[in-house]
């Protein structure tokens, strides 16, 4: 590949719905085994959190998306929430991680009132690791800029500390307690986003906020209306007083509640398609003139289908949705483990040849 000189404005045309003069590359993250086919840097047998550690892991990351043509770095750093609800089991994909985890549905720290005044929540000056920002912001290159914020949503968060189960039958039985459940996680995300913001590298603030399945949300438009969507627009509104856009990453099927992350919420760009759900193509003819929209190359897709059929379904991926600019090349979810890397590759070369009439 030719060296990348990254430019921020390429893709901020993208988020404010313009048409750049390249078409330039969205992802939400990539994981590490990716990073590490990708740049040769042993990010994985990177054991320990020392200083160094932590430089070199966040090096490599960056080196990842500066070789691949991108202007952006994707980086968010998480609250520190205790919990220990974490289920795993081992990974079977072809660059293994050794296991997987998810959060037990089931329950979680918070059940009641009282638990969630004696869950030791964080202070806002330690609620996360703003020396690593600090790396980044010496680390980044010319021209890139972060696409980030907090790690996870109001409503993930939410979710993991009581189990999904639990908050949607506390949201009938005490709207009290998931409120004010869910006022403390937006605050403290409030006071880790203006935080980062301050340190002056962020082009983009986002939020990674899961709120549905392949059928539609895990709550009722009327649920999210009243408990999720006015908490999201508190971060949506640190970012437009800031004059950046918000970026909302949410996986499942949100075509109940498109209007109003839109209208209401604020979310200037949505991330997180999947064609099974609802190809790129009809994405963008229905809403491509609202909000700008990121990725949509179907993962599953790119795991499961040759190089050489890679190449076709991007070409048509691009020749329906680069038209008329904002959206920009990626996958529809993240840089997954279990995608070929061959693959992955190949999509970007697609990107890479693109050229606008």
């Amino acid at each position: 590949m030719p060296a990348h000189q990254p430019d921020f404005s390429q893709l901020l045309t993208i988020l404010r719905r313009g048409v750049p003069d390249r078409l330039p590359f969205y992802e939400h993250l990539a994981d590490a085994q990716v990073v590490e086919a990708v740049t040769g840097r042993p990010v994985t047998r990177m054991d320990g959190s020392t200083p160094e550690v932590r430089e070199a892991r966040l090096e490599a990351q960056i080196d990842f998306y500066l070789q691949l043509g991108f202007d952006c770095f994707p980086f968010e750093m998480g609250p520190k929430f205790p919990r220990d609800n974490i289920l795993a089991t081992t990974d079977t994909a072809p660059q293994s991680r050794r296991d997987r985890g998810w959060v037990d549905e089931h329950g979680g720290p918070i059940q009641t009132m009282d638990d969630l005044e004696a869950y030791p929540w964080p202070e806002p000056d330690a609620a996360t690791d703003y020396e690593v920002f600090e790396i980044a912001k010496r680390l980044l290159p010319e021209g890139m800029l972060v696409v980030g914020g907090c790690a996870g949503g109001v409503f993930e968060h939410a979710s993991w500390l009581m189990g999904i189960e639990k908050l949607s039958l506390a949201i009938y039985d005490d709207p009290p307690l998931v409120a004010a459940l869910l006022d403390r996680v937006t605050d403290t995300i409030c006071a880790i986003d203006q935080r980062a913001l301050q340190i002056g590298i962020i082009g983009a603030l986002r939020m990674g906020d899961d709120l549905g399945f392949k059928t539609g949300p895990f709550l009722s438009p009327a649920c999210l209306r009243e408990f999720i969507f006015p908490r999201q627009k508190r971060v949506a509104d640190l970012a437009h007083e800031a004059g950046l856009p918000f970026v909302l990453h949410s996986c499942g099927n949100a075509e109940q509640i498109m209007d109003d992350l839109i209208d209401f919420v604020g979310v200037d760009a949505k991330h997180s398609f999947e064609d099974v759900i609802m190809p790129m193509a009809e994405v963008k003819r229905r809403w491509g003139e609202r909000v700008a929209l990121l990725g949509g190359a179907d993962v599953d897709y790119l795991a499961r289908h040759s190089e050489d059929e890679v190449r076709a379904y991007t070409r048509r991926l691009i020749e329906d949705c680069a038209p008329g600019g904002g959206w920009a090349l990626g996958t529809g979810n993240s840089v997954a483990n279990y995608i070929p890397v061959a693959n992955y590759l190949a999509m970007l070369d697609e990107g890479r040849r693109f050229r606008r009439s």
